[in-house]
């Protein structure tokens, strides 16, 4: 990774920063609350990968429409970001890959 690369990477998430910063009250406790959850146990690609801004464009298009967050993904936020990240490899995954265990079988 060039200096180039990490300029362009800053640029983009300072341009990610200034979306989310422009959500409604409500949407943004939510989103940091949610980006919270996912850089300690979401998918190991997240910072290159499409999650964190798709869920800017679902909260944007949420907002646009005049909806309550809690009425787009629910009450339980955890649960709804579970089930985004279900099918996808977690850093809770290669932690238990580390220990020796197989990935998903925590807790079974």
């Amino acid at each position: 990774m060039g200096i180039q690369d990490i300029i362009e990477g800053k640029k983009q998430w300072r341009a990610h920063r200034a979306r989310v910063d422009a959500l409604p009250p409500d949407y943004r406790i939510v989103y940091k609350e949610m980006e919270k959850y996912f850089f300690k146990v979401g998918p190991v690609d997240l910072p290159d990968g499409p999650l964190l801004p798709g869920i800017v464009d679902f909260f944007e298009e949420g907002a646009a429409s005049g909806r309550g967050v809690l009425d787009l993904i629910g009450n339980d936020v955890a649960a709804f970001c579970d089930d985004l990240v279900k099918d996808v490899r977690t850093h809770a995954d290669v932690h238990q890959e580390s220990i020796g265990g197989e990935a998903g079988t925590a807790g079974k």
